[in-house]
């Protein structure tokens, strides 16, 4: 998907938005035109790809107004990402209940699955964030890059209009859903696999604990018996777990073959 514009677009400044001179400002409008390359969508109101990168922490410091940041364009986002992956459930599952249909589109976006797809970009790389939330560990945090995710749909929808935004969901939210699925459901998945082929229960156990408090890092492996299926890596113990059963569902598939899941 690709906007088609003129080749010699100039480069434009953004006075009302960096405070931090010419050199970061050059050095910022670089890295959002790298940015616009990664998704494939050049954007005809460059403004609006930067308000959905700039994180409340980096308008405080800056004192750029509350309408800088992208917590509106989140809103919007929410919204278009809610129809568009409605849309696409209700035309790919034709005989699926509404209540079927719901739990597929809330694993598909919800705030972990959107930080997965938002990491493929990846998007936290393009993040304006203040001092403290990049010093703990921000653009690692799902809540901040599946915010990001959602600004940055905002942002499309406001400039291209509804078949870009839905374009751009269809090529980097609405693909590969099984796998999201599973990932999104995998502790239950898991348990279920386990219950009905083996005797054990599967047990998660912390292995260590690493970084700072407001920025450890988790490692948890799944253990059926005396065997690790899958380990995980997280900043909470609740996705690292969820991480360690994907990856040990991803390997009993492996083991088993086409396990029914």
């Amino acid at each position: 998907m690709i906007v088609k514009m003129s080749s010699n677009r100039p480069v434009r400044r953004f006075e009302g938005i960096f405070h931090a001179g010419e050199r970061e400002n050059m050095k910022n409008t670089k890295k959002f035109l790298e940015l616009e390359k990664k998704i494939g969508y050049k954007f005809e109101n460059f403004d609006l790809l930067i308000h959905a990168m700039i994180h409340s922490s980096y308008a405080n410091e800056h004192h750029i107004a509350y309408e800088g940041n992208n917590e509106r364009l989140e809103f919007l986002g929410d919204a278009v990402l809610e129809l568009t992956s409605s849309e696409f459930l209700f035309h790919r599952y034709t005989d699926l209940p509404e209540g079927e249909l719901t739990k597929k589109r809330a694993s598909l976006v919800c705030e972990p699955t959107l930080a997965l797809c938002a990491r493929e970009i990846p998007l936290g790389d393009y993040l304006l964030l203040g001092k403290g939330e990049e010093s703990t560990g921000g653009r690692r945090r799902d809540s901040i890059v599946s915010d990001a995710m959602e600004a940055l749909i905002g942002a499309i929808y406001l400039d291209g209009g509804f078949a870009n935004a839905k374009e751009f969901i269809h090529r980097f939210i609405l693909n590969d859903i099984e796998n999201k699925q599973l990932f999104y459901d995998s502790k239950t998945t898991l348990q279920e696999i386990i219950q009905g082929k083996f005797e054990e229960d599967v047990r998660y156990v912390l292995v260590k604990e690493e970084g700072p408090d407001h920025n450890k890092s988790f490692y948890v492996e799944a253990v059926l018996g005396k065997e690790v299926l899958g380990e995980g890596c997280g900043h909470t113990k609740k996705a690292a777990e969820q991480q360690a059963a994907f990856c040990a569902i991803k390997k009993l598939k492996n083991e088993k073959g086409d396990i029914c899941i």
